[in-house]
């Protein structure tokens, strides 16, 4: 059974390896017409662009240079596919550019643009080479494989020739015969992988390289991040809201049931007294869960951060502090809510130290954008000086900033002063 099932298979396989063998000569043979047309562009183009690079006119030919470079390139992907069996990926980006000029400088600056011109350069030589022993081998292997029927057609004179004289010969024609069909699979393999290897080598230069493709991933992953903060930084402002709303709402109207009730209370005379002591005691319960509340909420998101920005915020905190802040804070436009939550909560636990542990007179915060688009803010005290830079409070504080790619730097010598520096990319 086992024997049946591999003489039934071996048509199949050779089925394939028939097909296999005409799509990689189909490749090799179409090279040739996609090398010389390579040749030609890269011929037209580089005199182009060598003549008109001191006029106006140098920056729209090598951008129609590089537009048919890159059409040329998209073929080369598509005939590769044949082989590869599977599509090669296109590398560009877009160029959006406002201005031409702008524009070639972002293709010259693609690594793809010159890994195109590389492939173009090397296609016609390494094509021609490649159907020329393609074609050879295959020729006169065919030819071998059918010399009985050549050698029939010849005319009688010729058929004792030199030349023919091997297969003239009935032992001749089937020693020939069996050494050509026998050699036909390693040629035919010799041509899958002559193809294959200039497949391999076009997808390895057209396609994006690891560089690229890592940077197109961290690019990935970033637009992501910053996706996944945006959305948290809208979670923790719905639920703000949600407690504003409605649970510190409901509590707020329970404290005046409350007041109203012990206010009726009081007409009832000394006889109500248990009774009022009881309600003044919830009064009070109330008043400390709201004020739970209202600091559970402000340590969510500060809903004066989303009102007035990091600005307004940050001048209601240095207003609340009990030592004196020396701002110095520049900031003329809104952030992103995710770097605008994480800078207030920054100034407000290094503040938060600084009245508790630093024994300090006053404080000193300083909040700038850059023109590279980075948020630097600093925190200075007067203090004693000596905070661990691995301590709870600052190693909370790195986690949430290293979720943003900002940086955060503590210098805090015995004796002081205590100096906290964070930068924050605005640009997300």
């Amino acid at each position: 059974m086992d024997r049946l099932r591999t003489v039934g298979a071996l048509p199949r396989r050779l089925t394939t390896m028939f097909r296999r063998t005409l799509r990689a000569l189909a490749y090799l043979l179409y090279g040739l017409g996609t090398g010389i047309a390579a040749l030609v562009t890269l011929v037209v183009a580089v005199t182009a662009c060598a003549v008109l690079s001191l006029t106006h006119a140098g920056v729209p030919a090598f951008l129609a240079a590089t537009s048919a470079t890159r059409a040329l390139a998209g073929l080369e992907r598509r005939r590769a596919a044949l082989v590869l069996l599977g599509p090669v990926p296109t590398p560009y980006r877009q160029a959006d550019a406002a201005t031409r000029a702008g524009r070639a400088r972002q293709v010259a600056a693609h690594p793809a643009t010159w890994r195109d011109i590389a492939w173009l350069t090397a296609l016609f030589p390494l094509a021609l080479a490649s159907a020329v022993v393609a074609v050879v081998v295959l020729g006169v292997d065919l030819a071998a494989l059918t010399s009985p029927a050549w050698v029939w057609a010849l005319p009688a004179h010729h058929r004792h020739d030199n030349g023919f004289v091997t297969v003239t010969t009935p032992l001749g024609q089937v020693l020939t015969v069996l050494a050509a069909a026998a050699l036909l699979p390693l040629l035919a393999r010799l041509v899958r992988a002559l193809a294959g290897g200039q497949a391999r080598l076009a997808a390895a230069l057209l396609a994006s390289g690891r560089t690229q493709r890592l940077t197109e991933r961290a690019d990935r992953l970033t637009r992501t991040r910053a996706r996944a903060i945006d959305a948290q930084a809208a979670e923790l402002k719905r639920i703000e809201r949600d407690l504003h709303d409605g649970a510190q709402a409901r509590i707020v109207g329970l404290g005046m049931t409350l007041a109203l009730a012990e206010h009726r209370l009081k007409a009832l005379g000394a006889a109500a007294d248990p009774a009022r002591a009881d309600l003044a005691a919830a009064r009070r319960e109330i008043t400390t869960a709201l004020d739970e509340l209202r600091h559970l909420v402000r340590g969510i998101h500060p809903p004066i951060l989303t009102d007035r920005g990091l600005d307004g915020a940050l001048t209601a905190l240095f207003a609340d502090h009990p030592l004196p802040v020396l701002a110095d804070v520049d900031l003329p436009r809104r952030l992103a809510p995710a770097v605008e939550s994480a800078a207030y909560f920054l100034i407000a636990e290094a503040l938060t130290n600084t009245a508790k542990h630093a024994q300090a007179t006053h404080a000193t915060v300083t909040a700038h954008t850059r023109p590279d688009r980075t948020l630097a803010v600093t925190v200075t005290d007067d203090g004693h000086g000596g905070a661990d830079p691995d301590g709870p409070g600052l190693s909370g504080l790195r986690r949430r900033l290293d979720a943003l790619d900002a940086t955060l730097t503590l210098a805090s010598p015995p004796g002081g002063p205590t100096r906290l520096h964070a930068e924050f990319p605005c640009a997300l």
